[in-house]
Protein backbone atom coordinates (compact mmCIF):
# COMPACT_ATOMS: atom_id res chain seq x y z
CA UNK A 1 0.00 0.00 0.00
CA UNK A 2 1.18 3.16 -0.86
CA UNK A 3 1.52 6.57 1.00
CA UNK A 4 1.56 10.41 0.24
CA UNK A 5 3.37 13.03 2.06
CA UNK A 6 1.25 16.74 1.94
CA UNK A 7 1.77 20.41 3.03
CA UNK A 8 -1.80 22.38 3.56
CA UNK A 9 -1.89 25.75 4.64
CA UNK A 10 -4.76 27.95 6.03
CA UNK A 11 -3.87 31.11 3.73
CA UNK A 12 -0.87 32.42 1.81
CA UNK A 13 2.34 32.97 4.04
CA UNK A 14 0.14 31.50 7.06
CA UNK A 15 0.22 28.36 9.01
CA UNK A 16 2.12 25.13 7.07
CA UNK A 17 1.16 21.64 7.99
CA UNK A 18 2.95 18.79 6.63
CA UNK A 19 1.38 15.54 7.32
CA UNK A 20 1.10 11.69 5.68
CA UNK A 21 -1.85 9.37 4.86
CA UNK A 22 -2.91 6.87 3.08
CA UNK A 23 -5.63 8.25 0.94
CA UNK A 24 -5.26 11.89 -0.19
CA UNK A 25 -8.56 11.94 -1.80
CA UNK A 26 -10.07 10.66 1.75
CA UNK A 27 -8.47 12.87 4.23
CA UNK A 28 -10.11 15.77 3.32
CA UNK A 29 -12.21 16.45 6.70
CA UNK A 30 -10.38 17.99 9.24
CA UNK A 31 -10.05 15.94 12.82
CA UNK A 32 -9.31 17.88 16.06
CA UNK A 33 -5.89 18.63 16.16
CA UNK A 34 -3.48 21.11 14.71
CA UNK A 35 -4.71 21.90 11.39
CA UNK A 36 -7.76 21.95 12.74
CA UNK A 37 -6.87 24.48 15.06
CA UNK A 38 -5.35 26.65 13.15
CA UNK A 39 -7.96 26.14 9.34
CA UNK A 40 -5.46 24.88 7.52
CA UNK A 41 -7.43 23.45 4.28
CA UNK A 42 -6.08 24.40 1.16
CA UNK A 43 -3.47 21.72 -0.07
CA UNK A 44 -0.47 23.27 -1.51
CA UNK A 45 2.08 20.49 -1.72
CA UNK A 46 1.51 17.00 -2.27
CA UNK A 47 4.20 13.83 -2.94
CA UNK A 48 3.18 9.92 -3.79
CA UNK A 49 5.15 7.14 -2.26
CA UNK A 50 5.78 3.40 -3.09
CA UNK A 51 5.20 2.66 0.61
CA UNK A 52 3.63 4.37 3.58
CA UNK A 53 7.00 3.92 5.71
CA UNK A 54 8.95 5.96 3.01
CA UNK A 55 5.80 8.54 3.13
CA UNK A 56 6.76 8.49 7.08
CA UNK A 57 10.10 9.56 6.61
CA UNK A 58 9.67 12.01 3.91
CA UNK A 59 7.16 13.69 6.66
CA UNK A 60 9.36 13.40 9.76
CA UNK A 61 12.96 14.97 7.12
CA UNK A 62 10.31 17.62 6.07
CA UNK A 63 9.36 18.93 9.66
CA UNK A 64 12.69 19.27 10.64
CA UNK A 65 12.78 21.62 7.68
CA UNK A 66 13.30 25.80 8.15
CA UNK A 67 9.98 27.27 7.21
CA UNK A 68 11.80 29.34 4.12
CA UNK A 69 12.56 25.83 2.91
CA UNK A 70 9.46 24.74 3.03
CA UNK A 71 7.42 27.45 1.01
CA UNK A 72 10.21 27.51 -1.55
CA UNK A 73 9.12 23.82 -1.91
CA UNK A 74 5.43 24.75 -2.36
Amino acid sequence: MGGCTYIITNHKRGTLYIGVTADLERSEGLTPGFAWKYGCTRLVWYEDHADIVSAIQKEKSQKRWYRQWKIDLV
